[in-house]
């Protein structure tokens, strides 16, 4: 297992999580979602039923001449979208990167995706030609027909964290100059992301599944009252699938007490519970300390000696001296 600790010093588990996100994302009906978000501003082109599910590790891309692909390890998830928009067919080769971290080399690893997929189907194209077709001296050279034509390949980088994404956007924004005549000669690269604190609050009703719930929790996760209002009333998270729930709780590290009942979790009563519970350790930690800082008080006033006050709190000495900075009074 590997582990890694964020700047609010959770741990988190990156090989479980890595492989419920993806889990999650290769459900067809969440990769629709995204996809729908961020082509079409939410409208339903993309369907399930138009997806369908590549190999990551061996990948067969029908563009017209039947070719198989080389083996490639690369993405998360990887489909092939089959659809008909204003009386055209539609083929693309859609791809998702899930990210619990941000990546600072993001640009550099999608355009890498990219065109290692491209380069694939050109040496797919090579591979199918027989000696019945009659190829140019160019065409031969090239390993590609004049009128041989690539599928789009489109990646979207999905980043299941509450806070901003500080990484680059785009290849430029890691180059060393910002000279704009040189960069004019330089080809960008831009990332497709959707992060939660970067989505409108407007734009969640675009997502037609519980990706939008996600997302929204996620986004509000570092904040109980804004997680408060969010589930106040809200019927998703009265009936939540358990999968999503639990998924919501391992990404954000929330510790909510997750019961099923009929099949579903009521996340609102967890978030309830969270708070109460949150607020109790409050009054508890205040009451804690208000009570060190009356025997701090009456130490330095030599109305106590150190071990009577380490007595009075239930504590060590030692454990007195590290937690008030007090130490011992030499006569």
């Amino acid at each position: 297992m590997i582990y890694y600790v964020d700047k609010e010093r959770k741990v988190f588990d990156i090989g479980r999580i890595d492989t419920e996100t993806k889990a999650f994302m290769s459900d067809p009906s969440h990769f629709a979602d995204a996809f729908n978000y961020l082509i079409y501003d939410g409208q339903t082109v993309i369907k399930p039923e138009n997806l369908k599910p590549l190999d990551t590790t061996e990948i067969a891309i029908p563009y017209g001449n039947n070719a198989r692909v080389p083996e490639q390890k690369y993405r998360d998830v990887l489909k092939l979208l089959t659809a008909m928009r204003d009386h055209e067919a539609i083929y693309a080769v859609l791809g998702v990167e899930n990210q619990t971290k941000v990546h600072y080399a993001m640009p550099v690893k999608n355009m890498q995706y990219d065109a290692s997929n491209y380069a694939q189907q050109v040496i797919a194209a090579k591979k199918s030609y027989g000696k019945e077709d009659r190829l140019t001296s160019e065409e031969f050279l090239s390993g590609f027909r004049k009128g041989d034509k690539l599928m789009p390949v489109i990646t979207l980088v999905i980043y299941f964290g509450a806070s901003e994404w500080d990484g680059p956007i785009c290849i430029h924004d890691m180059l060393n100059t910002n000279n704009k005549r040189l960069l004019s000669f330089v080809p960008d690269y831009r990332i497709n992301l959707i992060a939660p604190a970067l989505v409108p609050d407007e734009d969640f009703e675009k997502f037609s599944t519980d990706f939008r719930d996600v997302l929204q929790f996620i986004k509000c996760s570092k904040d109980e009252e804004s997680l408060t209002r969010l589930a106040e009333g809200n019927e998703r998270f009265a009936r939540m699938n358990p999968e999503t729930a639990e998924l919501i709780n391992m990404i954000t590290d929330s510790k909510l007490k997750l019961n099923v009942e009929e099949g579903k979790v009521n996340m609102c009563q967890a978030i309830q519970q969270m708070r109460e519970h949150s607020e109790a350790t409050g009054v508890a930690k205040g009451k804690t300390e208000g009570r060190l800082e009356t025997l701090v008080s009456l130490l330095k006033k030599n109305r106590l000696n150190l071990e009577e006050a380490a007595e009075e709190a239930a504590m060590t000495v030692d454990e007195f001296v590290k937690k008030t900075g007090m130490k011992p009074v030499m006569n």
